[in-house]
């Protein structure tokens, strides 16, 4: 199993939508066992009761990080963070970092209208982004071409977490933003997302090595 592989490399892996609905437990353990943090990647977006009831029921040993949509507005955010804190304290673990997706990283300038956004991508996760600090997140989902403006405005401690990160040469799939490990390196990401371009390679382990080291500098 590809966990196995790369957990001694000590990334954190992600767990999505298609792989927690359709694997959740089986995924949890795997990760478990082999001593790996993770990120739940489930995007909660609803009211914050429900929110909160979410982030209570998947808080667990070993999620190093939650996201939920920024645009759910102040009160569910807070709630998430609220909820996380309480859960993991009777638990006796650290609580996971709630991240704040801002615009999704497969959403380009000429769609923002559609959505009734005014502005362009990096005025508006400027604009998310200063919601979900408001509301004590650890960070926020965004492209590598806000990070600067982000760290500019809210300072390095406010995280930032990067999807659509291709090697160079690498197919962009669904990724309107895309970025190489380079550039989210030089940009001061905090984490990187690097999904198909290491699952879908014939050495997985290589494919990663290759990108840590560009990541690293």
């Amino acid at each position: 199993m590809i966990v196995k592989k790369l957990a001694p490399l000590g990334v954190l892996f992600k767990v999505g939508y298609e792989a927690f609905y359709g694997y959740g437990d089986t995924i949890r353990e795997a990760l478990s066992r082999d001593g790996a943090e993770y990120v739940l990647d489930l995007k909660l977006h609803d009211i914050p009761r429900t929110v909160e009831a979410a982030v209570r029921a998947v808080v667990a040993p070993r999620v190093k990080l939650l996201t939920v949509h920024a645009l759910g507005g102040a009160q569910m955010l807070e709630a998430a963070v609220l909820a996380a804190e309480e859960r993991a304290a009777e638990l006796g673990i650290p609580a996971p970092e709630i991240y704040a997706v801002t615009i999704l990283t497969s959403i380009g300038a000429e769609d923002l209208g559609e959505l009734g956004l005014i502005g362009g991508p990096g005025e508006n996760a400027t604009r998310l982004a200063a919601l979900a600090r408001d509301a004590r997140c650890a960070g926020v989902v965004c492209s590598v071409r806000e990070v600067a403006d982000l760290r500019a405005y809210f300072g390095a401690e406010f995280g930032t977490l990067c999807p659509g990160i291709r090697p160079g040469g690498s197919a962009h799939g669904d990724q309107k933003r895309a970025a190489t490990p380079r550039e989210a390196r030089e940009a001061g990401a905090r984490y990187a997302v690097v999904g198909r371009p290491i699952v879908e390679d014939a050495d997985p382990v290589g494919a990663a090595r290759a990108i840590l080291a560009e990541l690293q500098g």
